[in-house]
């Protein structure tokens, strides 16, 4: 059966109950030309574009790739492939691939060998230590490699180097999720299961635009909507997103104001008694104070901050508070936003009072936005320790030194592991004289793009870049190091929901280009990095090695691997860590008895201050919680830092769009994804529209007091006083690639976004710039390039045509239930 995947993102219906299995369906989609018979292997991998972990297996034919099909019998996903699965691969086969190493010479990037390449970087690592120490140096990560690559990154920049100074790209999507769990739960760790999307009677998505980002999962919902006993949906998101057209209850709050409204949740919560007082009293501290906090957070008073009916804010509570399985996911709309982390918090708080842990359909999903950010998280590649470990806590520091065989002194637990934007604001003020950015584009993806350009082109600073393609960070680097990726390298990948999963390599890489691992591998040992004894600190050979290496990390701690190997995930395909000998299967809910890892000496964090970040003293936090409960931590309102005036009158949010991930570098190469949304567009509601004079298609600036873009205007049902711009466009594929510094307009939303990040998780702030919108050009026939089937809908549907794939042959799927792989 043929099927458009453009058109229809999801896929065909399969109906399913409430405690059913979820029916299987096996996607599929092969080369224009190859037959299912040609295909001469198929390898096992899981999704790269999202953090759903879809697992799937690749085709091959001929020693290239030609295609991908979902596994039935994947935990995660039965099957199923959402839009970047079925054909974000191609871009690996893009002719613009990095093949060989640059080096900036006069001026410019010219090619040259490996060891000229690799000698350089070693070089200059060594002229910093020797001048300005190990504080010179940083690393700035991704949430695409593998956990293999991580691993290896932890120990050779904090064991080897000595730097607090690494981080990676999830600081900006996902440091809130880790941050709200450690201070509600004394540690990392997805409490729920995707699986609880079968068992819930009430799903609700906090700024989490499920249908466009995790689009298996939104399958998997649609598929219990159109069940018996489907769930009810309570939506928060200020843009009329599939999700919200579903929901029983939506709320299109002011934006930066989740905390005030999560406070009235809480309130009808606690001042209907809707709460379980043996799970509060058993599992959790702070409940009085929260109470109190609450107490005059009505719904009307919360209605005049969110600009929101009371009436539905009150709907909204009744419909958490009275369900017997609640489920909650979490994402971007409450990380990237203002007090994203007192925000996360409550929704954790609001299912501790219930109750609502540990049993199926009763749990909390803190999502993840990137394929291994998880992964950082567990590897101490993200601004944490290795296995989940308290730099504030002796043992944990020594129990690592243990690990590595080096003195506890070596590893820097001197102050907090250095996140990003603090990492990027002493490169440009010259303290970190050299900066290794790795699979990841920073030029396009962090705040404030003039001022990250500048100070990435400074002289002083010695920037390498590890990526498959000539990015917009890429060009301004002193070296750049072609990667080797998905499909082309071996090592293990876990999804938002702990599941791990195995991917193998299916092809080889273009050119010269190398694994992530062997690169850091080559590093570690020009650098001649060892242990106290004498002997190499890093003794693996390859991934295999290192996953062995990094379950010998994990043992005894929450992200426990032990019970791990590749045979057995090759075997059984993904599995949920905590995995031991004495639990082989995994483990499908956290705090199914209690609340395992917040005692002081075992908890990850002391936790955070919610206001202002400030540490808590480790003797404070043991007088709080001698127990080990969770923390119930209380957050007050406070209006956002950025708020618009006379000037700038309109509130801009960026986000994402189903058919791109992050800045485009794989799925921009990728026709049917790319015609499905080729350009930047903003979006801005009819009665703002008519105000202004403006219309579908009319070429418009958005301009913030930091900087401006322009594009087409999608007129949608998005709040008023409100803009989105999707983030994913930066300047790569334009005539002249270097955007607003070379004269042309801007394209890049974070042309316009502000350098300011949450106190306690440091996330960039993304969704509270105020903004100005004005005409440049009328549409003169023209609509905005937004794809219809999304949250950029527009408000008339007859003004523009629909969103399509135009060719048969991009989406070939079998949707017969069941099926083999």
């Amino acid at each position: 059966m043929k099927a458009d995947r453009i058109a229809d993102p999801w896929g065909a219906r399969l109906p399913y109950g409430r405690h059913e299995a979820w029916p299987s369906r096996v996607d599929t989609y092969l080369a224009e030309g190859v037959e299912p018979a040609a295909v001469q292997r198929w390898v096992g991998a899981a999704s790269l574009l999202h953090s759903g972990g879809d697992a799937m297996d690749i085709a091959v034919v001929d020693g290239r790739m030609a295609g991908v099909r979902g596994r039935a019998k994947d935990r995660v996903s039965r099957g199923r492939l959402g839009p970047k699965d079925l054909f974000g691969w191609q871009a690996n086969a893009s002719s613009d691939r990095l093949t060989r190493p640059l080096v900036r010479r006069g001026g410019h990037l010219v090619e040259t060998d490996w060891d000229t390449a690799m000698e350089l970087v070693a070089d200059r690592t060594c002229a910093l230590l020797d001048e300005r120490g190990p504080g010179s140096i940083g690393f700035y990560t991704s949430g695409q490699l593998f956990l293999e690559e991580y691993y290896t990154l932890a120990v050779l920049a904090r064991a080897g180097i000595g730097t607090n100074h690494l981080d990676g790209n999830t600081r900006l999507c996902t440091a809130t999720a880790a941050e709200a769990l450690k201070e509600s739960f004394g540690c990392d760790g997805q409490p729920g299961s995707f699986d609880d999307l079968d068992h819930a009677d009430v799903i609700a998505l906090f700024g989490h635009n499920m249908a466009e980002t995790q689009t298996v999962q939104w399958a998997r919902v649609l598929d219990r909507l159109a069940g018996g006993n489907p769930p009810r949906l309570l939506c928060v998101d200020p843009r009329p997103t599939q999700v919200a057209r579903q929901a029983t209850v939506h709320l299109a709050p002011r934006v930066g104001t989740n905390v005030a409204l999560l406070n009235a949740l809480l309130h009808e919560t606690i001042r209907h008694d809707r709460v379980d007082h043996d799970f509060i009293e058993a599992h959790t501290a702070g409940f009085e104070e929260l109470a109190e906090r609450v107490a005059s957070c009505t719904p009307e008073w919360a209605a005049d901050i969110c600009d929101v009916p009371a009436a539905r804010i009150t709907e909204a509570a009744e419909l958490v508070g009275t369900t017997d399985a609640l489920l909650s996911t979490v994402l971007q709309g409450v990380y990237q936003a203002h007090q994203a982390t007192a925000a996360a918090v409550q929704v954790n708080n609001l299912h501790l009072i219930r109750g609502m842990l540990g049993r199926p359909g009763a749990g909390v999903l803190q999502m993840n936005g990137q394929p291994s950010a998880e992964n950082t998280r567990e590897c101490g590649a993200d601004g944490d320790l290795p296995g989940f470990r308290n730099w504030q806590n002796d043992s944990h520091v020594a129990d690592l030194a243990k690990v590595w065989n080096v003195e506890p002194s070596t590893i820097p637990h001197f102050a907090p592991p250095t996140h990003a934007m603090q990492m990027f604001r002493y490169a440009e003020q010259g303290s970190i004289g050299m900066l290794w950015i790795s699979g990841t584009n920073p030029a396009v993806s962090l705040p404030e793009l003039a001022r990250i350009r500048a100070l990435l082109a400074q002289e002083r600073l010695f920037t390498v870049v590890q990526d498959l393609f000539l990015t917009e960070t890429a060009r301004l680097a002193d070296v750049v190091l072609p990667a080797a990726t998905w499909g082309e390298k071996t090592g293990t990948i876990t999804n938002a929901d702990r599941t791990v999963h195995l991917c193998e390599k299916a092809v080889e890489p273009p050119g010269e280009a190398r694994p992530d691992l062997d690169i850091f591998l080559d590093f570690a040992r020009r650098m001649d990095f060892r242990d106290k004894d004498g002997g190499p600190l890093i003794g693996w050979r390859g991934p295999e090695e290192a996953f062995e290496a990094w379950k010998r990390c994990s043992a005894g701690r929450p992200c426990d691997y032990t019970g791990l190997s590749y045979d057995r995930l090759r075997d059984a395909g993904g599995i949920q860590w905590p995995c031991t000998e004495v639990n082989p299967r995994g483990t499908e809910r956290l705090y199914t008895d209690g609340i395992t890892w917040a005692h002081p000496d075992d908890c990850e964090s002391y936790g955070k201050d919610l206001e202002t970040g400030a540490a808590v003293d480790p003797v404070e936090y043991r007088s709080l919680n001698l127990d080990g409960k969770a923390v119930l931590k209380a957050a007050a309102y406070v209006e956002p830092h950025e708020m618009p005036d006379e000037r700038y009158p309109f509130q801009l949010s960026t986000g994402r769009t189903l058919y791109h991930f992050h800045t485009r570098t794989k799925t921009g190469r990728v026709a049917q994804l790319d015609e499905a949304a080729p350009e930047v567009w903003v979006e801005a509601c009819a009665a703002d529209a008519v105000r202004l004079g403006l219309g579908e298609g009319d070429l418009v600036r958005v301009a913030t007091p930091r900087g401006a873009l322009e594009a087409r205007l999608r007129v949608t049902d998005i709040r008023p006083g409100l803009l989105f711009v999707p983030f994913h466009y930066g300047y790569w594929d334009t005539k002249d690639g270097d955007g607003p510094d070379g004269g042309g307009p801007g394209r890049a939303a974070n042309e316009t976004t502000i350098t300011d990040w949450d106190p306690a998780s440091k996330q960039p702030l993304f969704k509270t710039a105020a903004a100005a919108l004005t005409l440049v050009a009328r549409a003169d026939g023209r609509y905005a390039p937004a794809p219809t089937t999304t949250a950029s809908a527009p408000s008339d549907p007859d003004s523009v045509p629909a969103t399509a794939g135009g060719q048969q042959a991009y989406a070939t799927q079998n949707s017969e239930p069941g099926g083999t792989p």
